[in-house]
C-alpha cells in the first residue's frame, strides 16, 4: 500500500486582491480613477515577472 501526499499552494496573491478590490471600487464608483490606475497592480506584477526573466537571462549569458 502505497501513501503519496501533495502540498500545493495556489490562489490569488495581494496584487490579485489589490486588483480585485480597485475594479469593485471603480465599478461601483467609490473611486474616480483612470482605468490605467486602476489595474496598476496587473501592470506591477507584469514588470516584477519581465525584470527577473530578464535578470535570469542576463545571469546565463554570463555563465556562457
Amino acid at each position: 500500500m502505497s501513501s503519496s501526499t501533495s502540498n500545493s499552494s495556489g490562489g490569488i496573491g495581494v496584487t490579485g486582491v489589490l486588483q480585485i478590490v480597485f475594479i469593485v471600487l471603480k465599478l461601483t464608483n467609490v473611486i474616480d480613477w483612470s482605468w490605467w490606475a486602476v489595474l496598476l497592480p496587473t501592470w506591477f506584477a507584469i514588470f516584477v515577472f519581465l525584470l527577473i526573466f530578464v535578470m535570469l537571462f542576463i545571469l546565463v549569458e554570463m555563465q556562457r
